[in-house]
């Protein structure tokens, strides 16, 4: 696309391409021709419209200290899976009820995730539009895991009466967990799209792979950190017992890592974007292509089918759910202030309910792998200590049956480093594997390896099968995380495909939508997990039926995949 301003002389300009075998370079020749740098055109008035759309190349040393705030969630992250059920049963939480903490937070999500997302693409703070929501969001993480950590020993501190106490512990730990849960939940949508804000295409390329890696690394950090005995140790005796321990290495890391990540790329505030944007368009800017979405269309004036052709479509493009589905690329960011509409709960529905058979299949597989992974990972801990040691987690504290479960819960944590490195190792197999064997049968093998591997450690619950089984934790993980997404890519691919041998316009439906669609999915197998779990543990009588469930949902997802997931050559 190539701009004409008013003022010529002040500025370098692209030159005016008439020779339509040149218009598909224009972009990477307009600076050459007129002698100017590509940073000089940057700096320029239409830098405000290209600016916006690549911004410039980043360090490696930036990517990596805006992704170490991944390390710190992920880290926080482990604390919480490993430590919420039996930090909850210690303070004399009933059984059947001990997952519902786990429901309100992701009913919250499923309802507001996409309109907060949606609201920070709007934010005029002179700060940047994501870091003050993910500074919040931060501090709210915080918050709540220190009422989860600390809210028993800080009640027994203040409250004498122990049936007081045993409610006001509960009470404190549950807005705790569901604080913390819900914060970190939704932190993860404006880090997504700060990076994707301040990177160019190939830099958000090489962030995301950061954050990919130091995600795998905190969650085994976390993990690791939890599966040390801390309560006979120096720091143990300081603090006053191992969940305060653990809750000052988790502060700690997340705390320096979130300072890290605000500072670690510079981000232009809405009102500077809108300022520069107004001031090109008054320049007079008119485009000698146009888009199916109107990018840029201040100009009526009819261009040639060969320029039709040839100029590439520079919109960027969003990889991640909330990132697309809620407009990272705002209005402001477009010269003719064309205004999008804000994803909210009741559009998402529209389009998920709209959307072609084959990503509601999608969809389906998504959820039922969710649920299976989720009915064991979050309970992983307290199968350990209750099951396979034989602890019990209600009696007195000073108790060798609860010292045996706390054991447990140690070595449940050994398990969960496991599936942590594993996922980590994994992901890099699969990129092996996907030539020979192809998306597809991937996908039905995660499933099928999780299925086969929770049945096997719920039937036999032994030590040391139970820790080399969880590598197959770390295989569906893996999988879940990337599997869906790229047979999305896939199925967009081939439908760009037929509408180009058609000659139809790129299609409405956004990528955003159909991937903000599965990472619905997410919340509602926690919401399913939080409010049917607890009852069936209850019903059953023991914490078994937990890992059964999870491996039979998950081998009933392998027979949906095989009927119904259609898949791409």
């Amino acid at each position: 696309m190539t701009v004409l301003s008013e003022d010529q002389s002040a500025r370098p300009q692209p030159c005016r391409v008439t020779d339509a075998s040149k218009v598909s370079g224009i972009l990477h020749q307009s600076s050459i021709d007129c002698g100017g740098s590509k940073d000089d055109y940057m700096d320029s008035g239409e830098g405000a419209v290209f600016g916006a759309v690549e911004p410039p190349k980043r360090s490696r040393g930036r990517l990596i200290l805006h992704s170490l705030v991944m390390f710190g969630r992920e880290f926080c992250y482990a604390v919480e899976a490993a430590f919420v059920t039996p930090v909850l049963l210690s303070v004399g939480l009933p059984r059947s009820l001990y997952s519902l903490v786990w429901l309100i937070s992701p009913i919250l999500g499923f309802l507001l995730q996409p309109i907060i997302g949606s609201a920070s693409d709007y934010c005029r703070s002179r700060w940047g539009r994501r870091r003050p929501y993910i500074l919040v969001l931060g501090i709210l993480m915080l918050a709540g895991l220190t009422l989860f950590l600390n809210g028993d020993a800080v009640v027994s501190a203040l409250v004498s009466e122990r049936s007081l106490r045993s409610i006001w512990a509960i009470t404190v730990v549950m807005v705790g967990v569901v604080l913390f849960d819900f914060s970190a939940d939704f932190i993860d949508g404006p880090i997504k799209a700060y990076l994707f804000d301040v990177c160019s295409h190939q830099d958000k390329e090489r962030g995301l792979h950061y954050h990919a890696l130091f995600t795998g690394l905190g969650g085994a950090f976390g993990y690791l950190v939890g599966a040390m005995d801390w309560g006979h140790s120096l720091m143990g005796q300081l603090l006053g017992s191992e969940y305060q321990v653990i809750y000052f290495f988790s502060a700690l890391t997340w705390g320096i890592f979130l300072s890290v990540h605000l500072f670690s790329i510079p981000e232009q505030p809405l009102c500077n974007v809108r300022s520069n944007t107004d001031a090109s368009a008054t320049s007079a800017l008119r485009p000698l292509g146009s888009h199916s979405s109107g990018y840029g269309a201040l100009s009526k004036d009819p261009i040639t089918p060969v320029a039709r052709l040839s100029i590439p479509d520079i919109r960027p493009r969003s990889f991640s759910a909330l990132g697309e589905a809620n407009s990272v690329t705002s209005s402001a960011k477009q010269p003719n202030k064309e205004v999008q509409k804000r994803m909210t709960f009741r559009l998402l529905m529209k389009a998920v309910i709209g959307m072609p058979n084959h990503y509601r299949y999608l969809c389906v597989s998504h959820l039922l792998g969710w649920t299976a992974f989720l009915c064991n990972m979050l309970f992983f801990t307290d199968f350990m200590g209750q099951i396979v040691y034989k602890g019990n987690p209600y009696s007195e504290h000073n108790s060798t049956a609860y010292a045996v479960y706390e054991r447990g819960v140690e070595v449940g944590c050994w398990g969960l480093c496991i599936n942590a490195v594993s996922s980590a190792l994994y992901s890099y197999v699969q990129r092996f594997l996907l030539p020979y064997i192809g998306l597809k049968a991937l996908y039905f093998m995660g499933y099928f390896m999780f299925g086969m591997g929770t049945s096997l450690i719920g039937l036999f619950p032994n030590v040391v099968a139970t820790l080399i089984l969880c590598s197959v934790f770390g295989v569906m993980s893996s999988t879940l995380y990337t599997i869906p997404f790229n047979l999305i890519a896939e199925y967009k691919r081939e439908e760009e495909e037929q509408l180009q041998l058609r000659g139809s316009k790129e299609s409405e439906r956004g990528t955003g939508v159909d991937c903000a669609a599965l990472t619905c999915m997410v919340q509602l197998a926690q919401i399913m997990v939080g409010a049917g779990l607890g009852a069936l543990v209850n019903l059953a009588g023991s914490v078994v039926v937990v890992v059964l469930s999870a491996s039979t949902v998950s081998l009933l997802g392998c027979i949906f995949i095989a009927l119904f997931i259609r898949y791409v050559d």
